[in-house]
Order: structure tokens, then C-alpha cells, then sequence
């Protein structure tokens, strides 16, 4: 009987996902049960996961694999833990189990902020450009093709469509907000010194995540109503509360007094967010996003 553990790479953003296998190779009669590797995660999430299936390798031994897609939610130097599979004779009348425990994997999670940050400046803004005097109209008909385009396969989309009923799409609030902070790190605004639309940004994902979980309507309000409106609501711990109202004073200071916030302020905004919506998410609580994917599929067709 044997077991691998793999990772596909041991150092990695926090922008990426890590492939993790599992494998267990036992002799025939014997049955193995992999760990739940959910149950021992702390510092990664699964994204998606996947029962590779059985297979007998040149020894006729039955090999087990099973694949997960994680991903960190901070950054530092995180361990994968050590996993402890079961075996069993399933040709035995007794009741005894096997054990084999692997070793603990070192990840390297780095920051969204790379090493240029203390180099990053504001860029000043431009003076007026003049509009130039010549004009070339192909784009204006290329634009038109393209929206005409566009519009024959919306119709014809839309026709076969009729009749059939619509699938709903639903997805947790969670979900949806891990797509969007996976979204604005792949803008890289903090490398290019758009630290305000970085908070901006942040702060509306957060926002649109208290909405969706927890039926506040924090978008729309002020950082002060809806504080109260929180705390009214009492969904939330006091301390949690605290640490929210910290994390958006400080985006007001950010996005309207122009405060300068330090690499160690970002990563903690960035840390604070995603934190959050780890240990508040719920598979219960979704949301209707039929509109949202069907966005999504015009603007393919579109480009």
C-alpha cells in the first residue's frame, strides 16, 4: 500500500490556484478511503474538485486518484496538511483499519502587490489633447458591421430560445464575490498606480457581498447608515462590526480624502475582504444570476 500527495507548484499568487492529487495504490482485496480534504483545509478553499476514478496499474493493484483546484486566501508561506488515508481488508471478517500519513506541504503565497509598489506614483493628469482635423471613417462602418453583426446573432439566438424554458442560474454570494476580487487583481490597478479605483472597486465587491448574504441593502447607503442599518440587524458579532467599520472608514479616506495608504494597508484591505467572506459564506443563501452569465455570453459573441 502507498500514497502520494502532489501539488503542481509550491510557490504561487495570491491570484492563483494550486493543483492538489491525492493518490492511493493498494494490492487487490484491499480497499482504501481517501481523506476528507475539506475537513482539514485552513488557509485554502476549494474551487472545484474531481474523483479521477480506479485504475489498475502493471501490478494489477488498484490506484485511487482524486484532484482539487484550491486557493489561497492570504498571502505568507502556508502548509498544506499532512492527510491520513485508510485501509481496509474487505476480505477479512475482522474490523481492522490500516492507516498511512503523509507529510505537510509548504505553499509560498505571495501578495497581489508584487515588489514594485514603493516605486509606484500617481500618474499626473494630461493636458488637453487636440482632436486631429482629418477624419478616417472605416471604424464607424467597422462598428456598425460589428453592432449589426451582434444584433442578427442576439435575433437568432433569442428565436430558438422561444418556446424553451429558461434555466435559472444560481450561484452563492460568495462565489460570486471571489469571481470579482479574482477580477480586480487581474487589472493589476494597485501596480499601476490606480490605488483609488483599487479601493473603489474592493469596497463595492464588499458592499454587493453584505447585500447578497445577508439581505442589507449596503450599496445604495453611507458608510454611516449602513453601519447602523448592521448593527440594527444584528447579523453579525460585535467585533466583526468593528472590524468592518474600520475597513470602510478606512476606503472613505482612501476614495475621498485622498489618503495615501501604505503596501501594508492594501494587503490588509485585500486580506480583511476575502477573510470575511470565507467565514461568513453560505451554500444556502443564492442568488439569482441568469441575467448576469446571459451578459456574459453576448459580450463572447460580441468580441
Amino acid at each position: 500500500m502507498t500514497v502520494h500527495v502532489r501539488v503542481d507548484k509550491a510557490k504561487a499568487t495570491i491570484a492563483e490556484t494550486i493543483l492538489l492529487e491525492l493518490e492511493a495504490t493498494v494490492e487487490p482485496g484491499f480497499e482504501a478511503q481517501m481523506p476528507k480534504v475539506d475537513k482539514v483545509l485552513e488557509n485554502f478553499g476549494i474551487v472545484e474538485w474531481d474523483n479521477l476514478g480506479d485504475k489498475l496499474d502493471e501490478n494489477n493493484n488498484v490506484v485511487s486518484r482524486y484532484r482539487y483546484r484550491l486557493e489561497p486566501f492570504l498571502s505568507g508561506t502556508f502548509a498544506i496538511p499532512a492527510f491520513t488515508f485508510q485501509f481496509t481488508d474487505v476480505n477479512s471478517q475482522e474490523e481492522k483499519t490500516h492507516e498511512l500519513t503523509t507529510e505537510p506541504i509548504n505553499i509560498e503565497v505571495t501578495s497581489l502587490l508584487g515588489e514594485q509598489r514603493a516605486e509606484l506614483k500617481i500618474a499626473d493628469i494630461e493636458g488637453v489633447v487636440n482632436v486631429p482635423t482629418k477624419s478616417s471613417y472605416w471604424w464607424i462602418w467597422l462598428l456598425i458591421l460589428s453592432g449589426t453583426i451582434a444584433a442578427v446573432i442576439f435575433w437568432f439566438h433569442r428565436r430558438s430560445q422561444q418556446g424553451r424554458e429558461l434555466v435559472r442560474i444560481f450561484k452563492p454570494a460568495h462565489e460570486i464575490a471571489y469571481e470579482r476580487l479574482r477580477s480586480l487583481i487581474e487589472q493589476d490597478l494597485v501596480k499601476t498606480g490606480k490605488i483609488k479605483e483599487f479601493y473603489e472597486r474592493i469596497s463595492d465587491i464588499f458592499r454587493h457581498y453584505i447585500e447578497h448574504r445577508f439581505n442589507l441593502k449596503a450599496p445604495e447607503r453611507t458608510t454611516e447608515e449602513f453601519l447602523a442599518e448592521l448593527s440594527s440587524a444584528n447579523v453579525l458579532a460585535k467585533q466583526d462590526r468593528e472590524h468592518l467599520a474600520e475597513f470602510l472608514q478606512h476606503c472613505d479616506l482612501v476614495k475621498f480624502a485622498k489618503y495615501d495608504p501604505t503596501t501594508e494597508q492594501i494587503q490588509k484591505t485585500f486580506d480583511l475582504v476575502k477573510d470575511f467572506i470565507e467565514t461568513t459564506k453560505s451554500d444556502e443563501k443564492k442568488i439569482d444570476v441568469t441575467e448576469i452569465e446571459s451578459e456574459k455570453v453576448m459580450e463572447v459573441v460580441s468580441a
